[in-house]
């Protein structure tokens, strides 16, 4: 069963993602703030992808 902090890190960084104007700095916040959260919460496998959203989301930060 995948952690429900696991889950919302995920969501938070596909708003992010799709976020423009404004809204774009308060969801990377955001995004960041919940995948922090998670990682005290999740199996080291989870723990592996929540980097990758980390890395995701800096991606998108340079785009």
């Amino acid at each position: 069963m995948e952690n429900n902090l696991f889950q919302n890190a995920k969501n938070a960084v596909n708003r992010f993602t799709n976020a423009r104007g404004a809204n774009r700095q308060r969801e990377k916040e955001a995004a960041r703030q919940v995948i922090q959260s998670a990682y005290n919460n999740c199996s080291p496998e989870e723990q592996q992808q929540l980097q990758q959203l980390e890395q995701q989301l800096e991606r998108h930060n340079q785009a």
